[in-house]
């Protein structure tokens, strides 16, 4: 392969910047082919919309991945999002043991939860399947709620970001990347850890005060794309952190609605090295 390939297995929304409707672009825009694996479409995003349309796609997953595995496709990474069921928990883990080879990035965004709550869609059971799945990954995205589902901690009892991130990271053998991390007053960032080196290490960026939808499907799009270029780590999650930071700060200066997830298309020339 000339260019790098990553299977992206999200949902994806008509309209509403998430999951798919961002991987896609920054992705291609980083230089890498973007495969989507969709695990549904929906008219729009589920944030701030309603009666919106809802096509499980499950049943097809399984056929997507049949044929890809016939044709001897081969990724340089996988990289899972928002998952429906538990049973798109289990096919996206036997995913990850079809198409993995020794030099694939396999990141997983354990999407449960945020703000100190589980998702509504998210079963006691599927949060268990998540666990499960995150343990095939090289790299982990959660933000502070799915850290404290996975290490089964109330979230007014966490420890420090660095021991979360160490423990998170099964005894030094998956880096982590945890979001949502403010390490002084006016920062936001995440605190990572590198299985590679074995430290930790916080990346912090302004912090923008407005809560728009599908900031962490950006992050992670941007950290997968960057890590497939090659970059390590705190490189990686410090070009994703910078580039949220300046889509937020285009977002909220045009004044433009929240629920539509910030407006990214303009800057992508900042993935590209070009100026936008």
């Amino acid at each position: 392969m000339s260019t790098p390939r990553i299977a992206a297995i999200h949902d994806l929304s008509g309209f509403g910047r998430c999951s798919l409707t961002v991987a896609l672009p920054i992705l291609s825009a980083m230089g890498t082919q973007c495969c989507p694996l969709p695990t549904a479409f929906l008219s729009t995003h589920t944030g701030g919309f309603d009666g919106f349309t809802f096509l499980d796609m499950t049943d097809e997953m399984p056929r997507v991945a049949a044929h890809w595995k016939s044709l001897n496709l081969q990724f340089n990474a996988i990289y899972s999002g928002f998952l429906g069921s538990e049973r798109q928990i289990d096919l996206v883990a036997e995913f990850f043991r079809d198409f993995r080879r020794p030099e694939t990035v396999t990141v997983v965004d354990p999407v449960m939860g945020d703000h100190g709550k589980v998702y509504q869609t998210y079963t006691p059971a599927m949060c268990a399947g998540m666990i499960r799945l995150a343990r095939l990954a090289d790299v982990i995205t959660p933000n502070l709620t799915e850290a404290a589902l996975l290490l089964d901690l109330p979230l007014d009892t966490l420890p420090s970001p660095q021991e979360m991130v160490e423990r998170l990271s099964l005894d030094g053998r998956r880096s982590v990347v945890l979001t949502g991390v403010s390490m002084s007053p006016g920062m936001t960032g995440a605190m990572c850890f590198d299985a590679k080196t074995g430290r930790s290490e916080a990346v912090q960026t302004a912090f923008v005060a407005h809560e728009f939808h599908g900031t962490g499907d950006v992050f992670a799009s941007v950290l997968t794309g960057a890590l497939v270029q090659g970059r390590n780590l705190n490189d990686a999650a410090t070009l994703a952190a910078k580039f949220v930071r300046a889509c937020a700060e285009r977002t909220a200066k045009e004044d433009l609605p929240i629920r539509e997830g910030v407006e990214f298309e303009p800057l992508l020339g900042l993935l590209t090295g070009e100026t936008p």
